[in-house]
C-alpha cells in the first residue's frame, strides 16, 4: 500500500472505536511503516528470498556477487548499512557476517576467549537479534527524517515538493539485510544444533553456517589442531537446521556447509561402513594406516580393512586418528558435494591463503559433480594480504622469466618495497581479487570476519596517541569530529542516531502541545545543523 493508502487503513480501524478520536490516522500509518518487519520470522522469511533472488542472479552472470563485513554489535551492523545507502543509493548485494570468533572474543561473559566454541552458544543468537534492532531503528531514523521534511513541505505550501517526498516513502529501502550466521560446529550433536539453528531463525537469521569439525575439538579455522567428522555425522547436522528451518516456516532458509577439511590432518572418528564405496568407506580410505601381520597384533590396536588388506590406523595419544598428508584437497572435495547433495546451499572452504587458483581447482572438480555449486568465502584479516599477493606476483615473474634480482623473496613485506612495480601490481591483484574470485572460482559471496575488531583497534590506537599526547583535544575534533562533519557522517548527530528525535515525534503524538520535547532550540545538536 502507498503512504496515502495507510493513512485511510488507519482511519477506517480508528472510526470504529468511538474512544479512539485522539489517535491520528497519519501518526499510525507513520509508525506502521517505520516497524514493517515485526517479528524474527518475518525478517528471516524477507531476506531468505533476497538471498535466493542473489543467488540466481549469479548463477546468470557471476559479476553478480554479493559482499559482506562482520559484526559484533548491532551499532556496527547499522552504521554499515547507513554508509553503504549513502554511498551507493542501494544495499543491494550487501550482506552482514556474523563471526563466531568476534563472539568469542569480544561478547563472552568469560572475557575475551578464543574461537573455540567455549562461549555462551545462546549469545550468538542474541546478537543477531540485537543487528536486526539496530537495522530497524535505522529504517525508523530514515522515515522519520522524511516524515519531518514532508510536514515541513507541507507547512510552506510546496505540493510538489510534498508529493516528492511521499513517493520517496513510498519507495523507501530498508536497512534490514541478510545475515549469514556462524554456528560453529553445532555447539553439540544434532539435536543440540536444531535447538540453536532455531534460536537464529526466531532471531532472523536466513542463513546458517556450520562446519565440520568436532564440536568439543573446534578450532579456529586459521588455527592448528582442527578434527573433522564423518560425513554422516555432518550430514545429520545439516539435516538438523534444515528442519528448523522448515518448521518454523523459512522454507527459502539457507545452509553454508564449511569444510575445514584443508587444514586438518585429524579426525576423531573412523567412519561407519555398510559397503565398499560408501561415504564412510570414502571418509577412511583417507586415513594413514600401516598394512600388519594379523598374528602380530599390539595389545589394543584398532583395525579395518582396505582392498582386502587388513590396515591399523594411525591413531595418537590423544585418541584421535591421522590423514595421509596430502589429502585435504581431495577431503574438501568430497565434503562439499556430499553436503550439497544432502541439503545445503552454499560452500565454504577454509584456506591458508587467497589464493584463485587454488580454490578454483577445487571448484571446478566439485562442480563435475554439481555445476551450480557456489562459494562463501572468508577474505580473512589471518591471511598477510600484502605479503601473500606480492609472494604469488615474484612466483608469476619467475615462472614467466622475468628479472626478480631486485626482490627479496622472504622480505617483499617490507617497506622498502612499497613504491615498486610488484608492489603496485600485487595490489591491483588484491583489488580485484573479488571480481576474478567471483569470475573464474565460483565465488558468490566475499565477506571479511573480522574487519571491525581491527579497525576499532586502528581507531583506538590512532585517538589514544594523539588525545592522550600533545594534541590533546585537537586529537578529537581534527581525527574525528571534523572528519564526522566533513564526510557526513550521521553519529556527528549522535542523539538523533539514539532515536532522541523518534522520541519527539512519539511524545507529539501521545501528547500533542503538551509534549515535552528535546529537540528544542537549546540543544547542542543544532550546532551540527550547517
Amino acid at each position: 500500500m502507498t503512504y496515502q493508502q495507510k493513512i485511510v487503513e488507519a482511519g477506517r480501524t480508528i472510526g470504529t472505536e468511538p474512544t479512539w478520536n485522539g489517535i491520528e490516522p497519519e501518526s499510525v500509518a507513520r509508525m506502521r511503516l517505520q516497524n514493517r518487519l515485526q517479528t524474527g520470522l518475518d525478517i528471516a522469511r524477507y531476506t531468505a528470498r533476497i538471498m535466493r533472488e542473489d543467488m540466481a542472479a549469479y548463477d546468470a552472470n557471476p559479476a553478480q556477487y554479493t559482499q559482506s563485513l562482520g559484526c559484533w554489535h548491532g551499532f556496527i551492523g547499522q552504521q554499515k548499512m547507513i554508509s553503504i545507502k549513502k554511498h551507493f543509493g542501494t544495499t543491494k548485494g550487501r550482506y552482514l557476517y556474523l563471526s563466531g570468533w568476534m563472539v568469542a572474543a569480544l561478547r563472552s561473559e568469560f572475557g575475551p576467549l578464543p574461537d573455540q566454541s567455549m562461549h555462551e552458544k545462546t549469545s550468538v543468537p542474541a546478537l543477531v537479534e540485537e543487528l536486526y534492532t539496530f537495522l530497524r531503528q535505522a529504517d525508523a531514523r530514515e522515515l522519520g527524517m522524511m516524515f519531518r521534511e514532508l510536514d515541513k513541505a507541507r507547512a510552506a505550501g510546496d505540493e510538489v515538493e510534498a508529493r516528492r517526498i511521499e513517493n520517496a516513502i513510498d519507495n523507501h529501502e530498508t536497512h534490514v539485510v541478510p545475515i549469514i550466521a556462524d554456528i560453529d560446529a553445532g555447539f553439540g550433536n544434532a539435536e543440540a544444533t536444531y535447538l540453536l539453528a532455531r534460536k537464529f531463525i526466531e532471531a532472523g537469521a536466513c542463513c546458517i553456517q556450520i562446519e565440520n569439525q568436532v564440536s568439543d575439538e573446534k578450532q579456529c579455522g586459521h588455527q592448528d589442531g582442527k578434527v573433522t567428522v564423518p560425513h554422516e555425522d555432518f550430514i545429520a547436522k545439516i539435516r538438523a537446521v534444515r528442519y528448523a528451518f522448515m518448521e518454523l516456516g523459512v522454507d527459502e532458509g539457507l545452509i553454508v556447509a564449511r569444510t575445514d577439511s584443508l587444514g586438518a590432518g585429524l579426525t576423531k572418528q573412523i567412519a561407519y561402513t555398510r559397503e565398499a564405496g560408501d561415504i564412510g568407506d570414502q571418509y577412511n580410505s583417507f586415513l594413514d594406516c600401516d598394512e600388519i601381520d594379523p598374528t602380530n597384533l599390539g595389545h589394543g590396536d584398532v583395525l579395518i580393512s582396505r582392498d582386502g588388506k587388513l590396515m591399523k590406523p594411525k591413531r595418537l595419544p590423544s585418541n584421535l586418528y591421522q590423514f595421509r598428508p596430502g589429502t585435504g584437497e581431495d577431503r574438501c572435495v568430497l565434503d562439499c558435494i556430499q553436503s550439497l547433495r544432502n541439503g545445503a546451499d552454499l560452500l565454504w572452504i577454509e584456506t591458508e591463503k587467497p589464493h584463485i587458483g587454488q580454490i578454483g581447482g577445487m571448484v571446478r572438480r566439485i562442480r563435475e559433480a554439481i555445476p551450480n555449486a557456489k562459494l562463501v568465502y572468508n577474505n580473512s584479516p589471518s591471511f598477510n594480504w600484502t605479503l601473500n599477493f606480492r609472494q604469488q606476483v615474484f612466483d608469476a615473474w619467475q615462472e614467466a622469466d622475468k628479472d626478480v634480482s631486485a626482490y627479496d623473496r622472504s622480505k617483499l613485506m617490507s617497506v622498502d618495497y612499497d613504491d615498486t612495480e610488484l608492489a603496485a601490481e600485487a595490489d591491483e591483484r588484491i583489488r580485484t581479487f573479488q571480481k576474478d574470485a567471483a569470475r573464474e572460482a565460483g565465488i558468490f559471496h566475499h565477506l571479511i570476519t573480522l574487519p571491525t575488531y581491527h579497525t576499532a583497534a586502528l581507531s583506538t590506537d590512532n585517538l589514544a596517541k594523539e588525545y592522550f599526547g600533545d594534541a590533546g583535544m585537537l586529537g578529537y575534533v581534527k581525527g574525528v569530529q571534523r572528519q564526522e562533519i566533513r564526510q557526513g557522517i550521521a553519529c556527528v548527530k549522535h542523539q538523533n542516531m539514539a532515536g532522541s528525535d523518534i522520541g519527539d515525534d512519539h511524545k507529539e503524538y501521545f501528547a500533542g502541545e503538551a509534549a515535552l520535547k528535546a529537540g528544542g532550540e537549546h540543544n547542542t545538536m543544532n550546532q551540527f545543523a550547517a
